[in-house]
């Protein structure tokens, strides 16, 4: 639509106009340069019913200031973007490489595994511990997740969030619902257990932090540490903090299915840089080729390619046209990660976007997966650390091949449905190297 429209035009989904804004330059200027703006969220019928405003993903105002500076602090002082992390994320590759030899390169689905080993690290700074990828209560809410997020990308649900009123129609939305309600469960259970163990001068968690702020916060009027934000902040980072990490991931192995010379020049400069030693994250800055090769892994997968929505919080004008206070706003990701005017092979999984003529690794503006401003991903640099850490260490240990009767070409690189974009489900065979 925006090559008829330009870069800002609007839709109609239902009763509701939403402004959509298109390409690197337009999209930039308004999360970025008009960032104040531009930083409020919509309220979203099946988010309100589930969230009551709380959290800190799709907040507003205050309550979403207050969580997330909480969030961000409590999150660097849990170690991420540190070296603390940094060990958990080599420890539990170990477990997950272990799991992945034991196949013995027989063909595998690797969705529950990886998402189990990604929200590992998450569960670590939330929970203060870990669990075994075999673990029912863990399967099943890696499961209700992974499911929520196919959900909320299907019609019924754009329906439901248009007309709330037809809400007892639709079994998608009912089993959102349900969903969700059994993950508030488990996180109440748990919080539970970490308020009768709390000792404020031993805090072991980001929950354990949440009580203790709570307690000091205790009778005051309007504070915002109560049991709801907590529930709904967890709820929005083991979500955020699995499932965008392991989709990319996964992503990864299938292109490296994809393009075996890829995946070949990538080990031939683990090989050089690191040997058989743990990969960490200092090796990066050694690496311009891997990097390069994460970095086109998150532009090409796209994995949020409509963002989450914003919302104007002040009149603006944007690219000249006037926007009102409180328009939905949907800027386009995918339409920045595949700018033409930007990358010079959009459409292509083409590694030298991040190269410079000596093979050095170059930042780029447009690459923003995490998307920018105010409301850019909390969590970017443990996903940054993770992406890097996981990827380079299955590549060091493993091969990753089609299935056998599957070829190159059979490889199917279309996006599957959610509100985050998965691969097709696939097989890998992932052959241990010598």
């Amino acid at each position: 639509l925006s090559k008829t429209y330009g870069p800002v035009f609007s839709i109609h989904m239902g009763p509701r106009k939403m402004v959509i804004l298109s390409g690197y330059d337009t999209v930039k200027e308004a999360l970025v340069n008009h960032a104040d703006a531009f930083a409020g969220r919509p309220k979203i019928p099946v988010v309100e019913e589930t969230g009551k405003g709380k959290g800190v993903i799709f907040s507003d105002g205050e309550n979403w200031k207050v969580m997330r500076r909480f969030t961000l602090t409590t999150l660097r002082d849990f170690g991420m973007g540190k070296k603390a992390i940094e060990d958990r994320v080599v420890e539990e590759y170990g477990c997950l490489g272990d799991t992945i030899e034991a196949q013995k390169g027989k063909p595998l689905e690797m969705t529950l595994m990886m998402n189990g080993a990604v929200a590992n690290i998450i569960v670590s700074i939330l929970l203060g511990k870990r669990y075994d990828y075999e673990d029912p209560t863990f399967k099943r809410l890696l499961t209700l997740v992974n499911e929520n997020i196919r959900i909320a990308g299907t019609p019924s649900l754009s329906i439901y969030n248009m007309f709330p009123a037809l809400g007892f129609l639709l079994k998608n939305y009912k089993a959102f619902i349900q969903n969700v309600k059994e993950i508030n469960d488990f996180i109440k259970v748990i919080f539970i257990e970490h308020l009768k163990n709390l000792d404020r001068n031993d805090q072991r968690s980001f929950i354990d932090t949440f009580l203790v702020r709570q307690q000091e916060e205790n009778g005051k009027a309007n504070g915002y540490f109560d049991n709801e934000n907590l529930t709904v902040v967890v709820r929005n980072l083991f979500s955020a903090g699995m499932e965008t990490t392991s989709t990319t991931l996964r992503w990864g192995l299938l292109v490296m299915m994809k393009y075996p010379e890829i995946q070949k020049k990538v080990q031939e400069e683990i090989e050089q840089v690191i040997g058989s030693n743990p990969p960490r994250i200092e090796h990066r800055t050694q690496m311009p080729y891997t990097d390069a090769v994460v970095h086109e892994i998150q532009r090409f997968a796209d994995i949020l390619p409509l963002n989450l929505p914003h919302e104007t919080t002040a009149d603006v004008t944007l690219k000249g046209y006037f926007i009102p206070k409180g328009t939905y706003i949907v800027p386009l990701l995918a339409s920045v990660l595949r700018d033409k005017t930007q990358w010079e092979k959009p459409d292509m999984f083409y590694p030298e976007h991040f190269l410079d003529a000596n093979g050095k690794f170059v930042k780029k503006d447009a690459f923003m997966p995490f998307s920018a401003g105010r409301r850019t991903c909390a969590g970017e640099t443990l996903a940054k650390m993770e992406l890097f850490l996981f990827f380079t260490s299955l590549l060091q240990r493993f091969t990753f091949r089609p299935p056998p009767g599957v070829s190159i070409s059979d490889l199917d690189l279309s996006p599957s449905i959610g509100i985050t974009i998965p691969p097709v489900i696939h097989e890998v065979c992932a052959v241990p190297r010598s």
